[in-house]
């Protein structure tokens, strides 16, 4: 019974949360319908002790029938043994139905990320995506949660207490009326502010979470140079604001409790004074289990609206979560693969039809490149950094769209395609190979079911990995640690070509494969890079020269543009940009 995650992205409304909300909980709203009933029977003796206690006191006042006296005990014990079944109902019906809403907008969450373009992932943090997944997440379940039990609980009282005194003493009820537009008036001075501050703070936590991300992905080069305290000096100016806004956030919540607490105890006071006043004076007919039952009433309605008024901060920061989310499946910038074209099979060819593309309003990346390709030829892309190599990578994978001319991918344009398809015909070998917490068969495999071992040890030993491999504790399932910690460089390039080999590309990313290697790794992985390469159209890119020298052809960029193509041969011979960038690595 999840959410349909289209859907979601469409009826979404980060300035209506109530609304999101409402939908969020749609495929529930029968169960939360019981829940609410459930609540109702199992919190009625809270609400109907100041009757039964009026009545006892009556009885014993009027020396009235004892019968009257067992029959309110009974009644109210009735209602105490049902408050089990009913508590147990209400918390099976509503918990249910809000943990599935949680899960279902994590899994929205985390689907709309994996949906949005590769840029708005390069602009937003990893820290802040987590803290809108886990966190704000958790504040609406916490939200609902607390307004269910806390909010109900009140309402119920509120909603209990009113009628009984509607029919015991109606006299007394427009007195008990004034506790509502008071609370209401409170929350009405206290909302916009309240609804700014938690803003704040929001935005503050996420800044932190951003800060200590980037602080343990930095940690290696933070102690290689002895930069301890600069890094601590960093994230310590982070949490000095997520002090202060936080501190400013509580003072304002404080202050509402506050000023809510005083003014309805006050009403309280004068209300208890009131009803005794009149109840000596017989201005009305009141008895004297009424005075008690509307001083105990007061007493318990206050609590009930000063309870509604606490809430007051959980709602503002459940409602800010919602809005918080919807940063997220409300972005704009995604890969839109609805009804476009499926690829069941990839020869290889691209061309590059004068494609320019640009980040924002700067100049252009790359600038009226054109370049044609054919199926299982290797094109090696060389240039100074910021000549537009690895943009020209992201447009054939298809991260980035040209912002003019075409790409064509066997002919067609890549604009009608669903890239998801293609991307299957695609592998990436980066210069940081990417792996996680699992065992070497998971990384290799990764998005992949059904391969036997054979062909997965057949893969690890073209990609020249298998002899380490086979020396590991556990072999296959050996778990490599988070983003391959225990395994070296190499060792890590070597799993990921394996990767690469096994999923049989006919497109093929080389991205600086091997620029961070040494001398003998390098050796190893130009190896397997060969074995992979066989047959397959390939894009490489790559820093020391030597390492494209059998390339079919080199293009030579200079800001965005191409200045020279040909072999490696070819362009020693001309002396031109190509011998240029020889020369200075010689050098």
């Amino acid at each position: 019974m999840a959410v349909s995650h289209g859907a979601l992205d469409h009826r979404y409304r980060g300035e209506h949360p109530v609304r999101t909300l409402a939908y969020l909980l749609r495929e529930d709203r029968a169960r939360i319908a019981l829940a609410f009933g459930a609540y109702v029977v199992k919190h009625s003796p809270t609400w109907l002790l100041p009757l039964v206690t009026a009545n006892i006191v009556d009885v014993v006042v009027g020396h009235l029938p004892i019968w009257r006296l067992w029959a309110n005990i009974g009644v109210l014990l009735v209602l105490l043994i049902l408050n089990y079944p009913f508590h147990l109902a209400y918390i099976r019906l509503l918990s249910g139905a809000v943990r599935r809403m949680g899960t279902n907008l994590r899994s929205a969450l985390c689907r709309r990320m994996q949906q949005l373009s590769i840029g708005y992932h390069s602009r937003v943090s990893a820290g802040v995506l987590q803290t809108k997944v886990i966190r704000d997440v958790e504040s609406v379940e916490q939200m609902l949660q607390q307004g269910g039990d806390m909010g109900l609980g009140a309402l119920c009282m509120l909603g209990g207490g009113l009628v009984v005194i509607a029919v015991r003493v109606p006299a007394a009820l427009p007195v008990f009326l004034v506790v509502v537009p008071a609370a209401a008036f409170l929350v009405r001075r206290m909302r916009d502010r309240l609804r700014s501050d938690n803003e704040s703070f929001r935005q503050e936590v996420e800044r932190l979470s951003s800060r200590v991300t980037e602080m343990t992905h930095l940690i290696p080069i933070t102690r290689a140079h002895g930069l301890e305290q600069d890094a601590i000096n960093r994230v310590d100016g982070t949490l000095s604001k997520v002090l202060r806004t936080g501190l400013r956030l509580d003072l304002l919540n404080g202050r509402f409790g506050a000023l809510a607490w005083i003014t309805l105890n006050a009403l309280g006071v004068g209300f208890l004074a009131g009803s005794a006043w009149v109840a000596y004076y017989q201005v009305l007919a009141i008895t004297p289990g009424d005075v008690v039952m509307l001083s105990a009433f007061f007493a318990t309605l206050t609590s009930a609206v000063t309870t509604l008024m606490s809430l007051t901060p959980v709602i503002s920061k459940g409602m800010e979560a919602v809005r918080s989310v919807g940063e997220v499946l409300q972005a704009p910038d995604l890969e839109n693969n609805a009804g476009k074209a499926e690829i069941d099979s990839v020869r290889g060819v691209v061309e590059f039809q004068d494609v320019s593309y640009a980040y924002g309003e700067d100049r252009p990346a790359v600038a009226d490149f054109g370049l044609t390709v054919s199926p299982g030829e290797t094109v090696a892309l060389v240039g100074a950094s910021g000549a537009g190599k690895s943009t020209i990578l992201n447009l054939v994978i298809g991260f980035l769209r040209p912002t003019s001319g075409r790409i064509l991918l066997d002919g067609r344009d890549m604009e009608s395609l669903d890239l998801r398809t293609y991307r299957r015909f695609v592998s990436v070998v980066p210069q940081e190979s990417i792996l996680f917490e699992g065992s070497v068969r998971d990384n290799v495999l990764y998005g992949l079911t059904d391969v036997p071992d054979e062909a997965l040890r057949d893969a690890l030993r073209d990609a020249n990995a298998l002899e380490f491999v086979d020396r590991l504790p556990e072999g296959l399932d050996t778990v490599v640690g988070e983003r391959g910690a225990r395994l070296s460089g190499g060792q890590k390039q070597r799993l990921a070509i394996a990767r690469a080999l096994i999923r049989d590309p006919r497109v093929l990313i080389l991205d600086e494969a091997t620029s961070a290697l040494d001398t003998r790794s390098e050796a190893l992985i130009q190896q397997a890079l060969a074995r992979l390469v066989a047959g397959r159209t390939v894009f490489v890119v790559a820093h020391r020269l030597s390492t494209i020298r059998t390339a079919d052809r080199i293009v030579v960029m200079e800001d965005g543009r191409v200045v020279e193509t040909g072999t490696h041969d070819e362009l020693v011979r001309r002396r031109g940009a190509y011998s240029g960038l020889q020369a200075a690595q010689l050098g």
